[in-house]
């Protein structure tokens, strides 16, 4: 079997995100989940809605950067609310600060008042979070991304969630992928646990790479490495280019 590289593996823990999810609407944001979110349509999860990145939904699997070959629909800015709002959608979205309860932050670094690096602003966070399954891809996990508190809470997490139960029936963070592991929040108080680590990374390295205590099994698993297909489909299909190495650290 062909050996697989760290940005690969990382493509197959974010398309497995989205295993089970059925006829919802992918967004997938970022280089690694777009990958990530074509192979699984191309793979086990056939009936994915995936849009060509703007208001057209799209048939078949394409190269990054290209057009779709297909269109099979068309779904306006205002579509969009209604399929947010009823939970028929599954977003995976790039935090620059995620904590144990899966609380994140896209908008500053710093003090709210005066932060010390302006980012993308809270936008759409809150509403994905409370309204459908969320899924975060880190690419570089480090305890500047991998928090005790975030400094602004833009993405609710469960603690936050579980505050205002009738805001949140929705809410669900189903996966967080980094380029060392895979977690999520299948815990009694719902703070993060380590689900594997991906091929040559080890559980020190990721607790050492984490700011707060990590719910760590007896056991953990290597994340699995693409199939023989899989491969082909990343390589020679989705992402020719290899534009996924860009993205992926370690």
């Amino acid at each position: 079997m062909t050996t697989a590289n760290r940005a690969e593996v990382c493509v197959v823990a974010c398309a497995e995100a989205w295993r089970g999810d059925g006829e919802i609407l992918a967004s997938p944001i970022g280089v690694v989940p777009l990958i990530a979110a074509r192979l699984a349509r191309a793979t086990f999860e056939p009936e994915l809605l995936l849009s060509d990145g703007e208001a057209m939904l799209a048939q078949g699997t394409w190269a990054i950067g290209a057009p779709p070959p297909v269109i099979e629909g068309w779904i306006p800015f205002r579509a969009v609310f209604d399929l947010i709002y009823g939970g028929r959608r599954h977003v995976m979205m790039g935090p620059s600060q995620i904590d144990r309860y899966g609380n994140t932050n896209i908008s500053a670094i710093g003090d709210f008042a005066r932060p010390t690096r302006q980012l993308l602003g809270v936008r759409g966070a809150p509403g994905n979070t409370v309204n459908h399954p969320t899924s975060y891809w880190v690419p570089r996990h480090g305890r500047r991304s991998f928090v005790a508190a975030v400094d602004i809470v833009c993405g609710v997490g469960y603690d936050r969630a579980a505050a205002l139960p009738e805001a949140g029936r929705f809410h669900e963070v189903r996966r967080v992928v980094s380029n060392l592991g895979v977690f999520d929040f299948a815990t009694a108080d719902h703070s993060m646990r380590l689900v594997s680590v991906h091929p040559g990374v080890t559980v020190a390295e990721v607790l050492d790479a984490t700011d707060f205590e990590l719910v760590v099994p007896a056991e953990v698993p290597e994340t699995r490495e693409p199939t023989e297909d899989e491969l082909t489909l990343i390589r020679e299909v989705i992402d020719p280019n290899d534009v996924r190495a860009r993205e992926v650290a370690g």
